[in-house]
């Protein structure tokens, strides 16, 4: 039996790879349910201007997600698909009933500093792998994401 996956990375190493973009995964789809929760529940004077930046959010989320999932299964294994895998798996915090701007913008900015983290440990296994792939992957995520936080720490006067 080869000791290689069918794209030619170290199974057992991808294997491992797998399980941390699986854990990526689950971080997403939180993220994703609470961005659709702010987008619905915002309120006040910002509503029209962060309902409409909630929703390119959330569909950034949703492609993001997608592309994860064919990342794990391009490694030759099977990304979670079940919420209580996501609830079991993800750290970022989950967004309720929230509905003040400054809450929401927080928790996306507090979010997207979870998901960056993840990713550059990621990108350290990703890395070790030489599996340029996922390497372009979350190297493409995290420069996004950090121009991300970056306005909405602004928006926020940080």
């Amino acid at each position: 039996m080869s000791k290689l996956t069918r794209i030619g990375l170290d199974k057992t190493q991808s294997e491992k790879l797998a399980k941390e973009l699986n854990k990526l995964l689950s971080n997403y789809e939180i993220f994703y349910q609470s961005l659709r929760g702010l987008h619905w529940n915002i309120k006040g004077s910002q509503f029209f201007e962060l309902h409409e930046k909630f929703e390119e959010l959330y569909n950034d989320a949703q492609e993001k997600i997608d592309i994860i999932a064919e990342r794990v299964l391009t490694l030759g294994f099977t990304p979670l698909h079940t919420f209580q895998d996501y609830i079991e798996n993800a750290n970022v915090e989950v967004g309720k009933n929230i509905s003040e701007a400054k809450t929401a913008v927080t928790l996306i900015t507090e979010s997207l500093k979870t998901l960056v983290i993840l990713e550059r440990e990621i990108l350290e296994s990703a890395q070790a792998l030489e599996d340029e792939g996922t390497i372009t992957m979350l190297t493409d995520f995290i420069t996004q994401q950090e121009k991300t936080i970056w306005m909405y720490s602004s928006w926020l006067g940080n």
